[in-house]
């Protein structure tokens, strides 16, 4: 399951989206996780799936590879499933046994939520794929850059929320090897009795925290050894330019951005 977490991994290859400035995917992908909630119907969504299917191959990232990033949180949008469908009301009762009522609101309503949850995993993880690290700081530095003027840390913000990106895949890799020694010892991670399964997670998550909190300290110790002291009177190498092509991603955002709200507006 560990391997098929694909968020905060960067799948490094040369491709039309890779290309793309750093700030206009972030701007694309906000502009996504507004769409997502905007709409409200199947046929909007099954053109939305469509629209992350063609960035997908434009970005030639498999996409198998991409979709299996929804696999760890099956559970998730399961339980948000049921929980909509349980026990959000309505007047149209479809099935009802006793106080339990599935309502044809209540069922719209929770299939929606499964879909906006995949969606956010796809264009989230579509993101972090096709962006380095360093450019992803880079573009959220630049584009939080008018707030310096105010006292807004940029940079630091910027960095912190790298440096957690960055780490996802280093702390996964970290307990699958965790978890490999700990069932070489015994321990049952796959028990279907729940308590016993949590009772296993305890030797788990002790070495875990323990690497997270060394990994964490060496990387301040690195950072302070090489005299690093945030955004003050820091150059880049790469300046970041809006080249062509992210003008036409820009605008195409924009008209998908309209043609989300005009969806509400058709049956």
């Amino acid at each position: 399951m560990l391997k098929d977490i694909t968020l905060g991994q960067f799948y490094p290859t040369k491709s039309t989206i890779h290309s793309l400035d750093s700030r206009t995917k972030l701007f694309a992908t906000l502009i996504f996780m507004v769409s997502i909630f905007v709409i409200n119907n199947f046929w909007a969504y099954g053109i939305m799936f469509i629209a992350v299917i063609a960035v997908t191959k434009m970005s030639k990232i498999p996409v198998g590879y991409v979709v299996r990033g929804i696999k760890p949180l099956r559970w998730i949008i399961l339980f948000t499933f049921v929980i909509n469908v349980l026990f959000l009301r309505g007047d149209n009762v479809l099935w009802q046994l006793g106080v339990i009522k599935i309502t044809e609101q209540g069922l719209n309503t929770a299939i929606f939520m499964a879909i906006r949850l995949i969606l956010l995993v796809l264009g989230t993880s579509i993101l972090t794929l096709t962006t380095s690290p360093i450019a992803l700081t880079d573009g959220i530095e630049n584009a939080c850059s008018p707030l310096k003027k105010v006292g807004f840390p940029a940079h630091e913000l910027a960095m912190m929320m790298t440096i957690a990106l960055r780490f996802i895949p280093t702390l996964l890799d970290e307990t699958d090897k965790i978890m490999k020694a700990q069932m070489s010892r015994g321990a049952d991670f796959e028990s279907k009795n729940i308590i016993s399964r949590a009772k296993n997670m305890v030797p788990l998550l002790i070495p875990l925290f323990v690497s997270a909190f060394r990994r964490a300290d060496e990387l301040a110790i690195a950072m302070e050894a090489r005299c690093y002291r945030g955004g003050e009177n820091r150059t880049k190498m790469k300046q970041s330019v809006i080249g062509k092509n992210d003008k036409v991603a820009i605008f195409v955002t924009i008209l998908f951005l309209g043609f989300s709200i005009a969806s509400r507006f058709i049956a």
